[in-house]
C-alpha cells in the first residue's frame, strides 16, 4: 500500500516477537547488563508477503508500558501493618505461684543455722556480759554502802548512840535460854510447808488452764483446780503448825524471845541494821538472846506476816460465804488479793536474808541452836538441815498431780480437764 513501509506490512511466516524499542526513558544509574552493554544482534529480514494479500495493518505494539523505573521505592517500610498484636491469647497468667518463702527459706534456714542461739531476748555470751556487769554493779554498791556506814559510824555523835543502844536489850528477869527440842520440830515442819504454799501458790497464779480438778463431795458444785486443792491443804497444816507453835511459846516463855518488851527495840535494831551494813556484824548470841532486828523480823513474821496471809486465803478460799452480802461488802475480795500476794513476797524475801545471814554469821553455831538443839560449834546441826533440805525437795518434786491426785481422791472426785 502507498505510504506504508513494505517490510513493516510483511506477515511473519512464524510468530514474530515484537520488536524491542529502546526505552526513552532516562538511563537511571543503573549498573549496564550484558543485555544493554552488548549491541543486539541485526535483525534477520523478514521474508515479503505477497502483495494480493492486503497487508494487515500491523497491530501497535503494545507501547511496552513505559518502565517507570520502579525508582527504588523508597521502601516505605511496608506499611507496618500495625500489628494489632494478635490477641496473644489472653495470657492467663500462668499462676505464677507467688513465690512465698521458697526463696527465703534456705536463706533463713541458713542464717538460723550460723546465728547464735538465744535463750529468750540475748545470746548466752550476751547473759554472760550482763551477769558481770550486775555483778560488778553489786559489788560497787556494796563496796560504797559499806563505806559509807563505817564513816557514818565513826561520827562522833554516833559513837554515843552505838554504846546507848548496842543492838539488843536485855530480856525480862525469868527468860528461857536455849532452845527446846519442840522448836527444832516446830522450825523443820514450819519451813517445810511454807516452801510448798510458795510453790503451789506460784503455780495457780500462773496456771490459766489446769490439767486437773478437784470436786467436793458435800458440795458437787465446789470445783477448784488440783493444784489450788493443794495449796489450800497446805495452808490448813500450816495453820495448825503455827497455832500449836504460839501455844506452845506462850506456854513456855519462850514468846519473850521474839516479842517486844522494851521500846528500846527500835533504837537497838538500828544499831543493829547500821552494823549488819558496815559488815562488821553485831554481837550474836542468839542461843540466850537475839539482837533487837532479829526481834522484830522474827515477831512480824509470826504475829502480822502470818495472820494476814490466812485471812486473805480464807477470803479468797471456797471456805468463804458467798452468799454474806454485808460481811463481802465489808471485806472485798479485791482487798485480799490485793494483800495475799506481796505477803508471799514478803516470805520469800524473808527466807533468803534469813538464810544468808545463818551462813554469814556462823553456820555451825546458828544450825546447832535450831536444828542440835545445842550451843556449840560441830557438824550435828547441819548434816540435820543438810536432811531436811533433801526432804523439802522431795516434796517439791511430789507437788505434781500425778502424785496428788491419788490423795485429793481420799476428799473428793478428781477430773482431768
Amino acid at each position: 500500500m502507498p505510504g506504508s513501509d513494505p517490510t513493516a506490512a510483511a506477515e511473519p511466516s512464524g510468530p514474530t516477537r515484537p520488536p524491542q524499542r529502546r526505552s526513552s526513558l532516562p538511563r537511571t544509574g543503573l549498573p549496564k547488563t550484558a543485555s544493554t552493554a552488548a549491541p543486539s544482534a541485526p535483525a534477520k529480514p523478514q521474508p515479503e508477503a505477497s502483495s494480493s494479500a492486503p497487508a494487515a495493518p500491523a497491530a501497535p505494539a503494545p507501547a511496552a508500558a513505559p518502565r517507570t523505573p520502579t525508582p527504588a521505592a523508597p521502601r516505605t517500610p511496608a506499611p507496618a501493618v500495625p500489628r494489632t498484636p494478635t490477641p496473644a491469647a489472653p495470657r492467663t497468667p500462668t499462676p505464677t505461684v507467688p513465690r512465698t518463702p521458697t526463696p527465703a527459706r534456705p536463706a533463713a534456714t541458713a542464717a538460723s543455722s550460723t546465728a547464735p542461739r538465744k535463750l529468750g531476748p540475748l545470746t548466752p555470751a550476751q547473759w554472760v556480759g550482763v551477769a558481770v556487769i550486775l555483778a560488778l554493779a553489786i559489788v560497787g554498791l556494796v563496796t560504797i554502802v559499806v563505806l559509807a556506814v563505817r564513816w557514818f559510824l565513826g561520827l562522833g555523835f554516833m559513837r554515843d548512840f552505838v554504846h546507848t543502844y548496842p543492838g539488843q536489850y536485855a530480856l525480862p528477869n525469868g527468860a528461857p535460854v536455849g532452845f527446846p527440842a519442840w522448836v527444832g520440830w516446830q522450825h523443820f515442819f514450819n519451813a517445810f510447808l511454807i516452801v510448798l504454799i510458795i510453790r503451789t501458790g506460784l503455780t495457780v497464779r500462773r496456771d490459766k488452764r489446769p490439767n486437773a480438778f478437784w470436786t467436793s463431795k458435800r458440795n458437787p458444785k465446789h470445783k477448784i483446780s488440783l493444784t489450788l486443792w493443794l495449796h489450800q491443804g497446805l495452808d490448813v497444816l500450816w495453820l495448825v503448825n503455827g497455832t500449836v507453835f504460839v501455844v506452845l511459846l506462850f506456854s513456855t516463855g519462850q514468846w519473850m524471845r521474839l516479842v517486844p518488851t522494851d521500846w528500846s527495840v527500835f533504837p537497838n535494831a538500828l544499831t543493829a541494821a547500821l552494823k549488819y551494813a558496815s559488815l562488821n556484824w553485831p554481837t550474836d548470841d542468839g542461843w540466850v538472846n537475839y539482837n533487837s532486828l532479829q526481834q522484830l523480823a522474827y515477831f512480824v513474821t509470826v504475829f502480822i506476816a502470818a495472820p494476814l496471809a490466812a485471812i486473805t486465803g480464807v477470803r479468797m478460799s471456797g471456805v468463804w460465804p458467798k452468799e454474806a452480802k454485808r460481811l463481802n461488802a465489808a471485806y472485798p475480795v479485791e482487798w485480799a488479793r490485793a494483800v495475799h500476794f506481796p505477803v508471799m513476797i514478803y516470805f520469800v524475801a524473808f527466807i533468803i536474808v534469813h538464810v544468808a545471814l545463818v551462813f554469814a554469821t556462823g553456820a555451825l553455831r546458828n544450825l546447832n541452836h535450831m536444828y542440835g538443839g545445842q550451843d556449840a560449834v560441830n557438824w550435828v546441826g547441819f548434816w540435820i538441815f543438810v536432811l531436811s533440805l533433801v526432804v523439802m525437795a522431795a516434796g517439791w518434786v511430789a507437788a505434781r498431780p500425778l502424785i496428788v491426785a491419788p490423795i485429793a481422791r481420799v476428799f473428793g472426785k478428781v477430773t482431768a480437764r
